[in-house]
């Protein structure tokens, strides 16, 4: 389908359903890929800039290869195409909670990144939507996002998680520039290795308690692409945290079931 084209209502029963099922659905061939092809390569020059003036963070994911980025106001198009072909309704239809403008993001998959653990976004009874855009052809080589349907629908701790053999269901989310994925916070997954030379974003529109709290969510930073920290922190111990994922993996592996065992939520 165009960009500019409303999604059928087939699609969009087809959409609800997998939502229920799976907890994520794709729809294909929705944003312009000419635009996206565009605003890739300004992601890319704008890294290739901080990092070669010295400018980036230490730590914050730059260790393990996955970083968090605001893409710019450049990205104002996707969400307006988003609008006008109805996705933005539908997940409203979705997640009641919906009630603002997305928090504006991207995740950023360098080259030779690792791959992550498996895990949720939030605790499972504080869930939110996200929404994310292909900005260029996602692969199992460049780190396809692993996911495994269908874990929305209880509250797994880390421990149950494990005994249970989840991760043998994991699949790989392969989609085309310009396709969008819906998906609930609460689904499994985890960031896959980037075996490519190049980076690998892929724009996200989140809705974390029910979406941004500015009033124009593309005019952050400016409206300036910006990198940023992922979930380790850039503190002491945060950078204790990513060095100890990525040289021994099964250490950090240990910690998070410690922390399940004495923690409900984990």
């Amino acid at each position: 389908m165009s960009g500019t084209q409303r999604i059928s209502d087939a699609e969009f029963e087809r959409a609800r359903e997998d939502y229920v099922e799976k907890g994520f659905f794709i729809f294909r061939n929705v944003v312009s890929q000419e635009r996206l092809a565009e605003l890739t390569q300004s992601l890319s020059a704008e890294y290739e800039r901080v990092s070669r003036e010295g400018k980036l963070f230490a730590g914050g994911g730059l260790l393990s290869g996955h970083l968090n980025c605001f893409p710019g106001a450049g990205t104002r198009f996707v969400y307006e195409t988003l609008e006008q072909c109805g996705i933005i309704g539908l997940i409203k239809e979705l997640h009641p909670k919906v009630q603002r403008l997305p928090n504006v993001g991207c995740n950023f998959n360098l080259p030779g990144s690792y791959t992550q653990h498996w895990h949720t976004d939030r605790p499972f009874d504080n869930d939110f939507m996200i929404c994310n855009v292909t900005a260029v052809d996602t692969t199992v080589e460049n780190g396809a996002t692993d996911i495994i349907p269908g874990t929305h629908k209880r509250f797994y701790k880390y421990t149950r998680f494990l005994m249970e053999g989840c991760e043998k269901h994991g699949q790989r989310v392969l989609t085309r520039r310009g396709d969008v994925v819906l998906r609930n916070s609460n689904v499994w997954h985890r960031g896959m290795t980037n075996t490519t030379k190049v980076p690998r974003p892929m724009l996200a529109f989140t809705w974390e308690d029910g979406g941004s709290v500015v009033p124009d969510p593309f005019s952050i930073h400016g409206g300036e692409i910006r990198f940023l920290p992922n979930w380790f922190k850039l503190s002491p111990m945060g950078r204790f945290r990513e060095k100890l994922f990525v040289k021994v993996p099964a250490a950090y592996t240990a910690l998070r079931v410690a922390r399940s065992l004495v923690d409900s939520k984990y």
